[in-house]
């Protein structure tokens, strides 16, 4: 690449980080705003709370990346533009196609960082992050020892604390267990301790009383008991037995173990091969973004009014290109051999930025205007015609 190149691709690059920077910022935002919520009014700590914000990091790059790169290609080549360098360009007898060099590597730059992405940093942190909401839910004591609050551990389930003693003395402990529409219990103890058994944990209240009300007879039943046991495990989320996420498989093992995860895991093999596939896709995708930003802008002349018609095509293009991924999966879940379709978008994409460079190549101006010369000189002398 020669000295210009550098330079238009650090330009590139530039824009490209305070663009992803601002996105992630403000999907950051409204991400940490559910999590801080969720977690610290569980009772968790802070350090959990940036643990989890920064493991959903790698999903909130992966959906601003390309749209960092295409708003940094269209930035860049419209400075350019106006700048009057791009003319200079022109001038001297630079094509379009060469001019297109800092693109194309810009958007195999910002292939390469997706592909790490999506490969490696994002089922990483998706698998971490399962195993971390794992470890919270089944700390079922950060969730319950908090006094002075109704606190709701899992949907139909209610849980009151009036006082915690230092050494860890539940006093004024309420229970309200609306799990089963057709019976709803109601546990009240003087006392209360919360007992670890391996992995069970069991809430032992003292000199309380049990309250049941059977939803078909409408009867109340009355139990007063000196101690009783609760287990408290089943109000946590059973992390354990959901399901493995997709995500988190890495590339390798879809790619060489399919038939094994078809056979163990609920995911049929169109999952696989679309979620294989669009691993790929989504990094070839960055490519076609950065070329359709640099090639629209480059078709037409000069204009007083500036690059905005162009930019808006680009815009419109990047939204259908966007549109059509969502699109082109549906046939390939119910058939894996459909998976040629999920680059679809960006061949789409691709083909379009071949075809703007070629017009920007060669400009339809000269011929548009070649033909109403011709024409203006056809009427002229047709008009010299009639006055003879």
């Amino acid at each position: 690449m020669s000295r210009y190149d550098r330079y238009v691709l650090s330009q590139y690059l530039l824009f490209f980080g305070f663009f992803a920077l601002i996105l992630v910022a403000v999907f950051w935002i409204n991400r940490a705003v559910v999590l801080f919520d969720r977690l610290i009014g569980d009772g968790q700590s802070a350090l959990v709370f940036f643990e989890f914000t920064a493991l959903s990091l790698p999903n909130l790059i992966r959906m601003v990346l390309p749209v960092a790169a295409f708003a940094s290609s269209v930035w860049v080549t419209n400075r350019l533009n106006s700048e009057s360098e791009l003319t200079v360009l022109r001038a001297t007898g630079t094509s379009p196609w060469q001019m297109a060099k800092p693109a194309l590597a810009f958007g195999i730059i910002t292939a390469i960082m997706m592909s790490i992405l999506t490969h490696f940093l994002l089922p990483t942190s998706i698998a971490t992050l399962e195993q971390r909401e794992t470890e919270i839910s089944r700390n079922v004591t950060a969730k319950l020892l908090s006094e002075g609050d109704f606190l709701h551990p899992t949907r139909g389930v209610t849980f009151y604390i009036g006082r915690i003693d230092p050494d860890g003395t539940l006093n004024d402990v309420f229970l309200s267990d609306r799990r089963n529409p057709d019976q709803v219990v109601t546990y009240t103890g003087g006392k209360a301790y919360l007992v670890r058994d391996e992995d069970r944990t069991h809430l032992v209240m003292v000199d309380g009383m049990s309250q049941r009300i059977d939803m078909q007879t409408r009867r109340l039943s009355s139990t007063i008991f000196s101690d009783f046991s609760y287990d408290i495990s089943s109000l946590a989320n059973k992390a354990e037995e959901k399901t493995r996420n997709i995500r988190a498989i890495p590339s390798l093992e879809l790619l060489q173990d399919r038939a094994r995860l078809i056979a163990e895991g609920p995911y049929s093999a169109g999952a696989l091969a679309e979620e294989l596939h669009l691993r790929f896709a989504r990094a070839l995708v960055c490519v076609a973004v950065a070329l359709i930003g640099f090639s629209a802008l480059m078709v037409g002349g000069f204009s007083r009014f500036g690059v905005w018609r162009q930019a808006l095509v680009a815009f419109v293009l990047l939204i259908f290109v966007e549109g059509l991924r969502g699109v082109v999966s549906e046939p390939v879940l119910e058939n894996a051999d459909m998976w040629p379709l999920i680059y679809l978008p960006t061949a789409v994409g691709v083909t379009a930025a071949l075809i703007f460079l070629q017009l920007a190549s060669k400009p339809l101006g000269p011929i548009w205007a070649r033909h109403r010369h011709g024409r203006r000189s056809q009427n002229g002398d047709e008009t010299e015609g009639g006055m003879a």
